[in-house]
């Protein structure tokens, strides 16, 4: 019977070739060929051997033409350093002076909640060796948690309190006065209508988010465990979801196999994301944590591949992923079959918990968006030895000027940043369900994550376009949509909420910031995406031949037009 050639790389890079079960050494047969006795690999499967992984499918073709695997291998690891590159003048990576100011930032958080345990503790009237024993600590999840952040991104935080500290009067009252008290703290203010409840503020000019959880004991460890749990008895509901960040951030670096690898792969594919505008929950799209399980999963598939052959594997698994199958990370349960629900058109599994999915905001729309851009993404990476590949292609920002002709423009304002900050936050929340009634009216809307900054207006103000498609309905009722959902928008807000407008407006009367957006970073900007116009400078390395510079495709062109490339 005959078996499928496989090919497979050592961990010094040396190739094997695997026909009939038996590898072969590229550097050590002449021929006639004859087998490395005694290795004996099942192609069917990844080969069983310590550090044998598969070799990037994009070289086997030119293995099996005679080219030299050497050269075809040097070739994939200088994609990979150029791409490393890529990522450093994209400053994904932050410097040692801004990392040593956030642990510094931490720390005096801690210090913070620490005093402020004892001085909850003293109120309660605990004995004083109770007040003694009293502690709290500061968790980071999110992109910080992960090791994932940039240079302007914020620092999720989790302050995690004894059984005595309560939310209501401790942690927004107390620790909130005590924050406030301080030089180094700005703009703070409270967000307790949240599904998870928390504090935004600025300190030493770094932006945190800091939700709180009480567990059931009088002393929280300083690294306390969440994934033990005797930690995780009888809390509250609102406590779980504010612990479900920091233990999905765990679980998740526990179960990567290569942690270096893997933040370097979800660096690119979070810049990815948002330049092609299909970053961001509430907006319909995937978040961080949906990002960093599909990163995760790829990498526990493939522990030995170089990054660029991740790269290339991540857009071609989930380009052609047979959604709604549920995503999850190996080392954790199969999870159960879910209720058909168009918020589960693409779920994924949280790995801290088997019977919970990463919350999601996808819609019809979202969902041909972060298809398509799948798509496009594959597209773009199945061929990257060839001679003019370039990630910065990869990283295009999404021409939402050219791509729509009309757009939904969502102006948000109030009478001062504060009720601005928090009458954003507010609407934001709720744009699912705008974007649903757009739907249903229009058939389609992308609702771009960009924010934007209309400079006639005297108020503060944030404005967000969402390209619309041709439909059957020459013209919408924008008026009915905007009174409908800010209904919506004042129920159940504690103070008077700030204005809304809704209006239709085409691509020509966009403003100049629209149309020329090339995904630099806005007035009020969420994140930092540089100008892609200028010029890169390729990376090389000594070890390729110059006359080897890379490999043409011949299956054509590898544009998506329905993607807006």
């Amino acid at each position: 019977m005959e078996f499928e050639t496989n090919y497979y790389s050592d961990t010094e890079g040396a190739v094997f070739w695997v026909p009939n079960q038996k590898a072969i050494h590229f550097r050590r047969v002449n021929p006639p060929l004859t087998c490395n006795s005694g290795l004996h690999i099942n192609p069917r499967r990844p080969p069983f051997c310590p550090g044998f992984s598969p070799v990037n499918p994009l070289l086997v073709g030119f293995l099996e033409l005679g080219f030299d695997p050497d050269v075809l291998m040097k070739m994939e690891v200088q994609r990979s350093i150029s791409l490393l590159q890529f990522m450093a003048d994209e400053r994904l990576v932050p410097s040692p002076e801004e990392e040593i100011k956030r642990r510094n930032v931490i720390a005096k958080l801690k210090q913070i909640v620490m005093h402020w345990v004892k001085r909850v503790a003293y109120q309660c009237q605990l004995p004083k060796n109770r007040v003694r024993a009293a502690s709290a600590t500061i968790l980071t999840f999110g992109s910080y948690g992960l090791g994932v952040h940039n240079s302007g991104s914020d620092i999720d935080a989790l302050c995690v309190g004894p059984y005595f500290a309560t939310m209501a009067e401790d942690f927004f009252v107390l620790l909130h006065n005590m924050l406030a008290s301080r030089p180094e703290v700005t703009e703070i203010h409270c967000i307790k209508d949240a599904k998870v409840p928390l504090m935004k503020f600025k300190f030493d000019g770094l932006s945190i988010d800091l939700p709180f959880a009480q567990l059931k004991v009088i002393s929280v460890p300083e690294n306390v465990d969440l994934l033990n749990p005797f930690f995780l008895r009888n809390i509250d509901d609102t406590s779980w979801r504010s612990l479900s960040g920091v233990r999905a951030n765990k679980s998740i670096l526990q179960l990567a196999p290569n942690v270096e690898l893997f933040q370097s792969l979800l660096r690119c594919v979070k810049l990815w994301a948002k330049r092609r505008g299909v970053y961001g929950n509430l907006h319909g799209f995937f978040g961080g944590v949906h990002f960093a399980v599909l990163a995760a999963f790829v990498c526990q598939r493939h522990p030995n591949a170089s990054l660029s052959l991740l790269i290339s594997i991540f857009f071609k698994t989930f380009a052609f992923w047979p959604w709604p199958r549920p995503v999850f990370l190996h080392g954790r349960m199969m999870p159960p079959t879910i209720a058909s629900d168009s918020r589960f058109l693409m779920p994924i599994q949280l790995p801290c918990s088997p019977n919970e999915y990463c919350h999601s905001n996808i819609t019809r729309s979202t969902f041909f968006r972060i298809r398509t851009e799948f798509l496009r993404g594959h597209a773009l990476t199945k061929d990257i030895l060839r001679p003019d590949f370039s990630w910065s292609i990869l990283f295009d920002p999404f021409p939402y000027a050219k791509k729509y002709a009309q757009f939904v423009k969502i102006c948000l304002s109030a009478s001062n940043q504060d009720e601005l900050r928090g009458w954003v936050g507010w609407v934001k929340s709720r744009f699912r369900s705008l974007l649903v009634k757009l739907e249903e009216l229009q058939g389609f809307c992308d609702p771009s994550p960009l924010e934007y900054v209309d400079v006639d207006l005297a108020a503060p103000n944030v404005v967000f376009y969402w390209g619309l498609q041709p439909s059957r309905r020459d013209v919408i009722d924008i008026d009915f949509v905007d009174e409908d959902f800010m209904k919506n928008m004042s129920n159940g807000y504690r103070v008077p909420p700030g204005r809304m407008k809704l209006s239709v407006v085409k691509a020509s009367q966009l403003p100049k910031s629209v149309t020329c957006n090339t995904g630099s970073k806005g007035v009020r900007a969420r994140w930092r995406i540089l100008d892609n116009s200028q010029r890169k400078i390729p990376v090389r390395t000594n070890s390729l031949p110059q006359e080897f510079a890379g490999l043409m495709a011949t299956n054509g062109s590898a544009e998506f037009p329905s993607a807006g490339v």
